[in-house]
């Protein structure tokens, strides 16, 4: 395996992986389980994962391997693009069980990586990493995996018991994100106002990136632009009434099933 290789893990791998700890034995001191995902000019990424029951004492370890293989088989009928990229286990040790589990996974995958998630918390921080081989291990998100993770970590600063937090809605988005852009625009003519006024010195570095970003904005006409935008405002008002109409329909639907039982 390259040296250079490099493993993107996803929230939801890690979710899922505290989430079989949580609900382990009493007496298991540890969890392992299947990586599963894609290999990719020397980036593997693990997108997916499944806990795989096993007994492990000092003396010896058995994992059930006809449930590990029965549940790849149910993964591969519902996502065939995912494969198996290694394997998983809690805890930052390395011991002589893990190795006779690392061998089992190299029968069902080439160069399969090893990651550790340390549940343990040491040093106040859960420490993810890749043994048996030198591996650079990354923390990756989707769009919408980006959402989820942002909107857990609203719900750690909110001051009440429950700790939830509510989706908002598209148009909440769109006025955040409007929002957010004149803050920065903002803050940037105020930047380049106080250089042209010799208030601040300038800084090259920044000049040639806002060069780039101005070279980069589309040169449309007033006009056009607020036309574009009306459009696809208006394309964004059908969706969300179409989700309401489709969400409205299922709900009489089932009560309509309901009232004929």
């Amino acid at each position: 395996m390259a040296g250079n290789l490099v493993c993107r893990v996803h929230p939801v791998v890690l979710f899922s992986i505290i989430d079989s700890f949580e609900r382990r034995n009493e007496d298991a001191r540890r969890v392992i389980g299947t990586l599963l995902g894609s290999f990719d000019k020397g980036v593997v990424d693990v997108t997916n994962c499944f806990c795989v029951p096993h007994n492990e004492s000092e003396d010896e370890v058995a994992a059930d391997l006809e449930y590990a293989r029965n549940m790849y088989e149910l993964h591969k009928k519902v996502n065939p693009a995912e494969i198996i990229v290694g394997w998983y286990s809690t805890g930052s040790d390395v011991s002589e069980h893990s190795v006779l589990i690392h061998e089992y996974y190299t029968r069902e995958a080439k160069n399969p990586v090893h990651v550790t998630v340390d549940t343990g918390l040491k040093g106040s921080k859960m420490d993810v990493k890749c043994m048996f081989t030198p591996v650079q291990v990354e923390i990756n998100t989707y769009e919408p995996e980006k959402v989820g993770v942002d909107l857990i970590q609203q719900g750690k600063s909110i001051g009440n018991n429950k700790r939830t937090v509510s989706m908002v809605s598209d148009l909440t988005q769109v006025e955040r994100a409007c929002s957010n852009l004149q803050e920065k625009l903002t803050l940037v003519l105020e930047y380049v106002e106080e250089v042209l006024a010799n208030k601040i010195q300038p800084d090259t570095s920044i000049g040639r990136y806002l060069l780039d970003l101005v070279n980069n904005v589309p040169k449309i006409e007033p006009e056009e632009f607020e036309t574009m935008l009306n459009s696809n405002m208006k394309d964004l008002l059908m969706v969300v009434y179409l989700a309401n109409l489709t969400r409205t329909q299922l709900a009489l639907n089932e009560k309509l099933q309901t009232l004929t039982v």
